[in-house]
């Protein structure tokens, strides 16, 4: 499709947040009578979902110790479930299971999920932790266990035909996704700070506005627009770091069992609820009986017909290499640097048979191909939604992507003039005034 020379709208990135932003931009530029045609554009270097939409799990869930990101999880369920069947959702469910050292932090969420009328049942103690969750698996034998959430709503989405059918939608109201064009910078006018045009490998293009949703390529758009690589951070007790980076990379670790999904059927046949276990049990290896390692470790797994077996991961770690020299490109099971390792494999099959009898022996039915990504984490490792310059928005998701799909309807209600709440705690100026998330005993920095 040609480059349009003007569009009043322009959003880079056609992920999960730049086609939600799309989407709620388009629908609300209708409800006031206003042409979408020619006015919503979505540019993209590769094709749509060809970042980390396109290799994400797709899990759906509200376990979260921060309010604010509890709240704003809430209103992005409620989206997926407006249209479940086009939006590719299964809304089973999500489970926190959990050992003694989050049993403090878990009562938290539930008790704050029930404040906010968010459906979840919680079992608290050993032997009803282990009695509740042989009621769904007969051969569950997890140890350390003293603590179950169970959110009744959730659950996850096949990735890339969510994305696919979020085009098409978008593409309905009248949305054009452009792909194959790569954002080279930005350009402003002498009068104003705004930016006037983005400069792409094909030629300029003026706007209106802004919205950069590139997820791990954040980092670069922050280059474009000369904002700052190092910033001070004051923490909660008023103590101010110093010349912190503003961006770090994380190695995302998923894989799939070539199993057949039916495998982890519940004991009455139906599909579980995606399950997380967090236990500082020792895991021993299924292959050779080894200690693979004694200390807190955690695995997310679910059955997944996309996928065509079990497919899960477990907590990422951080990747070495200073930020300014990390490749993002070519991303995901692409890449010959940030890919999901054997040691990785290891570790996740064997925590299945930690977990399940009936994934004991399994090894040999791990998925070989590449797998796994990269993602962009902010200093507090929580979103930054917020607006620079006079006409520029950034969707900074830390890895939180797939999951927040309100957020682009909320963005584009700030585009349009209305303030969200839900955004208030997510401004980059939380940093300097000491407003950072919580953190919570959790071995991932997005919980």
């Amino acid at each position: 499709m040609a480059k349009p020379t003007h569009v009043k709208y322009l959003i880079i990135g056609a992920g999960i947040h730049g086609l939600s932003t799309a989407w709620g931009l388009a629908e609300k530029l209708k409800s006031k009578g206003e042409i979408v045609e020619g006015n919503i554009a979505v540019l993209d270097k590769t094709g749509i979902a060809a970042g980390a939409s396109g290799v994400a799990c797709g899990v759906v869930r509200n376990n979260y110790y921060q309010p604010a990101m509890r709240k704003l999880m809430a209103h992005s369920v409620d989206i997926w479930e407006s249209d479940p069947e086009g939006l590719h959702y299964h809304p089973v469910g999500y489970m926190q299971i959990s050992s003694e050292s989050m049993r403090t932090d878990i009562v938290r969420i539930f008790e704050e999920q029930q404040s906010i009328g968010y459906e979840s049942k919680f079992i608290e103690g050993a032997e009803k932790s282990n009695r509740y969750m042989l009621e769904f698996f007969s051969d569950w034998q997890a140890q350390g266990i003293t603590s179950v959430l169970h959110e009744k709503k959730g659950g996850y989405s096949n990735q890339t035909k969510t994305m696919y059918a979020l085009a098409k939608k978008v593409e309905a109201l009248g949305v054009r996704i452009i792909t194959g064009i790569e954002v080279k910078g930005f350009s402003t006018n002498n009068s104003s700070e705004a930016i006037s045009s983005v400069d792409t490998n094909k030629g300029k293009i003026t706007c209106d506005h802004v919205v950069v949703a590139a997820g791990p390529w954040v980092r670069d758009f922050w280059d474009f627009l000369e904002l700052p690589k190092k910033i001070n951070v004051k923490d909660a007790e008023g103590y101010i770091h110093k010349n912190v980076d503003m961006w770090r990379y994380w190695q995302l670790e998923e894989g799939v069992l070539r199993v057949k999904p039916e495998v982890l059927l519940t004991n009455n046949g139906e599909i579980p609820p995606v399950l997380h276990v967090d236990t500082e049990a020792p895991l021993k290896s299924d292959v050779d009986g080894s200690i693979i390692t004694d200390e807190m470790w955690g695995i997310y797994y679910k059955p997944d017909w996309h996928f065509n077996g079990i497919q899960g991961g477990a907590a990422p770690y951080k990747v070495s290499t200073p930020v300014d020299q990390v490749s993002v490109d070519p991303y995901g099971p692409a890449s010959p640097e940030f890919i999901s390792s054997n040691d990785f494999a290891h570790m996740w099959v064997s925590a299945l048979a930690h977990c399940h009898k009936r994934f004991e022996g399994s090894m040999p039915q791990y998925h070989r191909n590449p797998s796994g990504g990269i993602g962009c984490f902010t200093p507090d490792s929580f979103p930054i939604f917020d607006h620079f310059y006079e006409n520029v928005t950034i969707i900074a998701d830390s890895n939180h992507g797939w999951k927040m799909i309100g957020v682009g309807h909320l963005i584009a209600d700030e585009i349009l003039g209305e303030t969200q709440e839900l955004l208030e705690p997510f401004r980059f100026a939380r940093y300097q005034k000491g407003e950072s998330h919580p953190v919570s005993s959790s071995p991932y920095p997005w919980s």
